[in-house]
C-alpha cells in the first residue's frame, strides 16, 4: 500500500515508510532484543491463553 495516495498522512516517522523497511527495522530490533536476553518467549500454556483470549476479542464477545 503507498502511502502517497492517502490524503492528510504525514510523510515522517515510522508508519509513513513502506513495508519492507518497516519489516525490515522491526525485525532487527526483534534479534537485538534475542541477542540481549530480553525478548519473550511464550511457553505453550502462554500461547494457549493468548489464543483462546484472541479468538474471543475477535467474535465481539458474542459467542
Amino acid at each position: 500500500m503507498s502511502n502517497q495516495n492517502k490524503q492528510g498522512s504525514s510523510n515522517r516517522g515510522f508508519a509513513s515508510m513502506d513495508e519492507d523497511k518497516q519489516r525490515s527495522i522491526a525485525s532487527q530490533g526483534g534479534k537485538a532484543a534475542h541477542e540481549k536476553g530480553t525478548a519473550h518467549e511464550f511457553s505453550s500454556e502462554e500461547a494457549r491463553e493468548a489464543g483462546r483470549k484472541g479468538g474471543q476479542a475477535s467474535h465481539g464477545g458474542r459467542r
